[in-house]
């Protein structure tokens, strides 16, 4: 079915467009509005379509910043392809500072590929899945921990589906060049609902981060962004001329799955005991929870089932049962 988003830019003509994609909702107070999701369309001579969004959770702010930053300089920039940006994709969200959408309790993230007869959240799924997927030959969707996760600066990618497509997520990959990389099926977030899995249904090269932890701007997450999306622009000719920082070298890595993840036993406060980027052994200490119901009550110890790296943990220390605590990688096959 045809999406009822709608926007004025035509992605085939040359130059700068900005608009909205127009997103219908029905409120008490506008029977027949739309909701404006901010779009630009850069595009220059023949060559290579660029998807970059962020937003897509309301409180991650490294992608929304580095986008808006990267829109600017591309007003400048020699361009021999297009550039599509979607800095606030869930705008309802970032209005709102939340992770879900506040119209429809929607996680964007967790829709793909979206319903056009749905909520506000499922028709943007939907819009970007049937609408700009077939524009894109890449695609970046930025995120980072945000209110609840403190993260490692990663980059994420599905595995691929045939042979080609794994080398070109992996070349996407080493582009972007993210102190690490993990290359995971997505099965602790989102499996196939994510928009970086939706893309790979349809065969595009896609990745997406985790640059920051809170409600707040890690500068080092902005920073790897911007240098990541500045030299992914220029390795694949869209941006020729575009100053970027020579690649670092990224370590491949993969999530443990259920064993290297701790999740609270019991509503209580969390005390950590270790940190994101340390290496911990299977049987060490990982932190404890203290009950909120019994202040007499020894906290429940928290260990490592399995030895890995602390790629996150979680930011607040209030918690509930079963949040995630903890999650760890392992160094995976090159």
């Amino acid at each position: 079915m045809k999406s009822r988003v709608w926007t004025t830019i035509d992605f085939d003509a040359r130059g700068i467009q900005s608009d909205f994609a127009r997103v219908p909702f029905s409120s008490d107070i506008s029977a027949y509005g739309w909701i404006p999701v901010p779009m630009l369309c850069f595009k220059g001579g023949e060559g290579p379509t660029a998807l970059l969004t962020a937003g897509t959770h309301g409180d991650e702010y490294e992608g929304q910043v580095t986008l808006r930053k990267l829109a600017r300089e591309l007003s400048k920039t020699e361009l021999r392809g297009r550039v599509i940006i979607l800095p606030a994709l869930n705008q309802p969200a970032v209005w709102a500072g939340r992770r879900n959408s506040p119209l429809d309790g929607g996680n964007l993230n967790r829709v793909f590929p979206g319903n056009p007869e749905g909520g506000p959240t499922a028709m943007i799924a939907h819009y970007v899945a049937t609408e700009l997927f077939p524009l894109a030959d890449l695609i970046i969707d930025l995120h980072s921990g945000g209110s609840s996760l403190d993260y490692l600066p990663v980059a994420l990618a599905r595995p691929g589906r045939t042979e080609g497509e794994v080398e070109a997520i992996r070349h996407l990959l080493k582009s972007f060049a993210a102190p690490y990389s993990v290359v995971t099926n997505g099965a602790a977030g989102g499996a196939g609902a994510t928009l970086y899995a939706a893309a790979e249904q349809q065969g595009i090269p896609a990745l997406t981060t985790e640059l920051g932890s809170g409600s707040t701007l890690s500068e080092t997450g902005l920073a790897i962004a911007e240098s990541g999306l500045r030299r992914v622009l220029r390795d694949y000719g869209i941006a020729p001329t575009i100053e970027a920082p020579q690649a670092p070298a990224t370590r491949l890595v993969r999530f443990i799955g259920q064993a290297g993840t701790i999740y609270s036993p019991c509503d209580g406060l969390f005390e950590p005991f270790a940190k994101p980027g340390e290496k911990v052994a299977a049987g060490q200490k990982a932190g404890c929870v203290h009950r909120l119901d019994d202040a007499l009550a020894q906290p429940l110890e928290l260990t490592f089932a399995e030895g890995g790296v602390v790629t996150f943990r979680r930011f607040p220390t209030l918690t509930s049962t079963g949040d995630a605590l903890f999650g760890l990688t392992t160094e995976a096959e090159s």
